[in-house]
């Protein structure tokens, strides 16, 4: 495996170091200032994406009523600007539009090194809050903002007995019928996925419905693929990472907790594996599909890891052969760990973005046939980063969804806008060290939540 240093130089250094190397110590409130803090950007400023098209830079609201997550891991600068393989507290940094300006927050845990994942979660009758999917050490909290600072509560903490403990993605839904919102998460390395929800004592019940030795699971999508009104949850279990472009097989499963939640394999991958899925309908047929971003086949010829087969975005409709997925797109890069599905025109029909590792930001638009390939634009050559997190949001209320993207590579997080031929860019915030931190995700959270 190639060293620490190679791996912080190359972008992939969070694979190793966010599960090798545990931080302690005690929460810190928000508003901390750190040395590798974001700068808030106060204009609209980058101007357009270079797409061929003459626009004009698109206008940001002073105002609005959502702002966004950004969950990520830090490490620490040294005094040259190089970034050291020793990584701090766990961070979340909240941007909201306020006065003209982006305004920034922040909240950090030592007692974890990394937020795989942070988003806006109401118990029945409780108040609302900041879910946080901590790890090294596991444990997923519910932050609120009490006289000015952040207080957590913790729903549930474990070591899972491997080499690694780490709570790595989750969504919510009502997942048993019964009107509560019901957490469905992912863990490393033990192959652990669980629903989290509030009991009727005031407390939170976890169960824990599969768990496989050795064995990481990336991502958690909900939907209802056979459109039988029962919600399923899907996952991605795969065998340990690995960077040095040996093969890592796995497959994507899924529950069904209404009807016991036993795991059914949906999809199988082979020799190739997905930290990536999607599940959302959008080729407007009312029927939620799966969306599989396929890692590329790779082998390393010297220090060089070459793509043999490119990344693939594969499509599975209820009662697909797991082995038969449809082919919507390719991708020439080596991993795709965000897709994202929205409607960026504001034409009542939903398009794709993938963000790749290193190609840039790519949107795909279903055509009559959603199960040929799809056809493919660039939307920014100049994007990149080992998760490239993304997301379609509609938070300026226009009735069209921008694109939000951490550039880790290039230390921005980004808005894009599509002006009726490109997209108009614009910078939300810069950091001074880009490869100080990786950006795992992005979600929305009401202004209100956070003031």
């Amino acid at each position: 495996m190639s060293s620490i240093k190679d791996m912080i130089k190359s972008g992939a250094a969070a694979a190793l170091l966010v599960g090798a190397l545990a931080a302690c110590g005690n929460t810190a409130q928000s508003d901390k200032k750190a040395d590798e803090k974001p700068t808030p950007s106060g204009e609209d400023a980058a101007g357009p994406v270079d797409n061929g098209a003459s626009v004009k830079a698109a206008a940001l609201p002073d105002d609005m009523s959502q702002g966004l997550l950004v969950a990520l891991s830090q490490f620490e600068v040294g005094p040259d600007k190089k970034v050291l393989p020793k990584p701090g507290p766990a961070r979340l940094d909240i941007f909201t539009r306020e006065g003209g300006a982006w305004r920034h927050q922040m909240i950090e845990d030592a007692t974890s090194n990394v937020f795989h994942k942070a988003f806006v979660y109401t118990p029945p009758g409780g108040e609302p809050g900041i879910v946080t999917l901590g790890a090294m050490g596991a444990a997923v909290k519910i932050w609120r903002k009490k006289e000015g600072k952040f207080v957590a509560e913790t729903l549930w903490e474990k070591d899972f007995g491997g080499k690694f403990s780490r709570m790595r993605d989750a969504e919510v839904a009502d997942l048993y019928g019964d009107g509560v919102p019901t957490i469905a998460v992912a863990t490393h390395d033990q192959g652990v996925v669980a629903t989290v929800r509030p009991n009727k004592e005031g407390g939170w019940e976890v169960k824990e419905i599969d768990a496989l030795k050795d064995t990481f699971v990336h991502e958690i999508e909900i939907g209802d693929l056979d459109g039988d009104g029962k919600l399923e949850f899907y996952s991605t279990p795969s065998e340990p990472n690995r960077l040095d472009g040996s093969e890592q097989s796995g497959h994507v499963m899924r529950y069904t907790p209404t009807d016991g939640g036993k795991g059914v394999v949906v999809a199988d991958l082979g020799n190739r594996h997905a930290k990536e899925i999607l599940v959302a309908d959008v080729d407007g047929d009312k029927r939620d599909e799966l969306y599989v971003a396929v890692e590329a086949l790779t082998e390393k010829v010297g220090e060089e890891v070459r793509v043999m087969s490119p990344v693939e975005i594969r499509r599975y409709d209820a009662g697909t052969d797991p082995t038969k997925g449809a082919v919507v797109g390719l991708l020439k890069d080596r991993l795709c760990r965000f897709l994202t599905a929205g409607d960026v025109d504001g034409d009542g029909k939903k398009e794709l973005v993938a963000a790749p590792f290193s190609s840039g930001l790519w949107l795909l638009r279903p055509g009559a046939d959603p199960r040929a390939e799809w056809d493919k634009s660039l939307i920014d050559k100049d994007s990149s980063g080992f998760e490239h997190s993304a997301i379609l949001l509609d938070l300026d209320k226009d009735g069209r969804d921008e694109l939000y993207v951490a550039s880790d590579k290039q230390g921005e997080v980004r808005r894009y806008v599509w002006n009726g031929g490109g997209f108009d860019k614009s910078v939300i915030s810069t950091r001074e060290v880009p490869r100080s931190v990786f950006t795992w995700n992005l979600t929305p959270v009401p202004v209100e939540l956070v003031k």
